[in-house]
């Protein structure tokens, strides 16, 4: 199954408090669970004003769908093709 990185503008993201980012998350995987098991969130990185997320789905389309329902922004989506560390080196 591919897996995706999404990136999402969101002014002032970094300053979310954790009652904000629990809500979020939570509206998040309501929105996955009536999709279901197809589309997986992995995990999510805020910086100061994007977070970016990583997602298991079949397709891009439906990472977008799950934006869409969740209202949440999607200003880049990106297939990832392989993973590399520091272990890629020796």
């Amino acid at each position: 199954m591919p897996k995706y990185i999404i990136e999402r503008n969101i002014p002032g993201a970094g300053q979310l408090t954790a009652s904000d980012l629990q809500q979020i998350s939570q509206k998040s995987c309501c929105v996955l669970n009536e999709m279901g098991p197809q589309i997986q969130w992995l995990e999510s990185f805020v910086t100061a004003d994007k977070v970016y997320c990583v997602y298991i789905a079949p397709n891009e389309e439906a990472v977008r769908e799950h934006a869409a329902k969740g209202e949440f922004p999607a200003d880049s989506i990106a297939e990832i093709k392989t993973i590399i560390d520091p272990t890629t080196g020796e």
